[in-house]
């Protein structure tokens, strides 16, 4: 006696089955392509600020830039203190790292030949498309031309010829701030003082509170209007005291001598 043929699911199971399954495989490949997006998001570095700052001559009269790369350490910033020939390898890898997203805003800071240099270095990262947030030269041998890739100077300077310029398609600001009235600051250890770091501790922390909170671009990428610290304020296009907005008076003990500045904007 032959036995009956299983005829299997009727067609409207099958399609529903069918259905069913081709469901479950969608979902889980948008599961999976979730899991991985979120996944490449948490492993993809954040930009750091980085402060280089570079010492002069012989890396023995420029101590002033160990102790206050310590400082900003303290502060929770991430700054590394190097001899200025060691400028150009600096650079090309900070470059590399900006353009790789993991370094930004950059800072820069040179005492004497390394105040020098790190103007150079700036507009050697322009010319590799790199904005500097900020530079900040400790009494340079010499003017130099801001290029347009850098968003702040400060120039802290005891020689009227070292002033620091605007230089073609610059529109970030410029200040030229003039120590030469107080007689107990000189070349060697104009990057030792303790109001002159406090000033340029004052001026990192603004660049990369900015930073953290997303601050607007100008078109050449450097961080429009960066903020100055409202403690120290600066005023107009004339030399000004940088301490307190009043003109000086006549005369001051040489302990506190004001100093004078020459806010330049574009």
């Amino acid at each position: 006696m032959s036995q009956p043929e299983f005829a299997g699911p009727a067609p409207g199971v099958r399609e529903g089955v069918m259905r069913r399954s081709g469901l479950l495989t969608v979902v889980f490949a948008l599961l999976v392509g979730i899991a991985v997006a979120f996944g490449a998001s948490a492993a993809q570095p954040q930009p750091r600020a980085h402060v280089y700052l570079l010492r002069g001559l012989f890396n023995v009269f420029s101590l002033g830039m160990d102790s206050l790369t310590e400082e900003l350490k303290r502060r929770g910033v991430n700054a590394t203190v190097h001899g200025y020939g060691e400028w150009q390898t600096l650079a090309d890898k900070a470059a590399a790292n900006y353009k790789a997203g993991k370094e930004a805003p950059i800072i820069l800071i040179g005492h004497s030949l390394g105040a020098d240099t790190v103007m150079e270095m700036a507009a050697y990262l322009g010319r590799k498309g790199v904005p500097v947030a900020l530079v900040v030269p400790f009494d340079g041998t010499k003017s130099f031309a801001a290029s347009d890739n850098v968003g702040r100077v400060l120039n802290l300077t005891q020689r009227d010829y070292a002033y620091m310029r605007g230089g073609p398609g610059f529109h970030g600001t410029l200040a030229n701030v003039d120590v030469s009235s107080d007689t107990s600051i000189d070349h060697i250890n104009i990057d030792k003082s303790p109001r002159l770091h406090a000033r340029v501790v004052a001026e990192v922390l603004a660049v990369v509170g900015n930073h953290r909170s997303a601050p607007a671009k100008n078109a050449n990428g450097a961080d429009a209007g960066t903020a100055r610290p409202a403690t120290l304020p600066e005023q107009g296009s004339s030399r000004q005291n940088a301490d307190n907005p009043a003109p000086p008076p006549q005369k001051q003990p040489t302990a506190t001598q004001p100093l004078h500045t020459e806010e330049i904007k574009n």
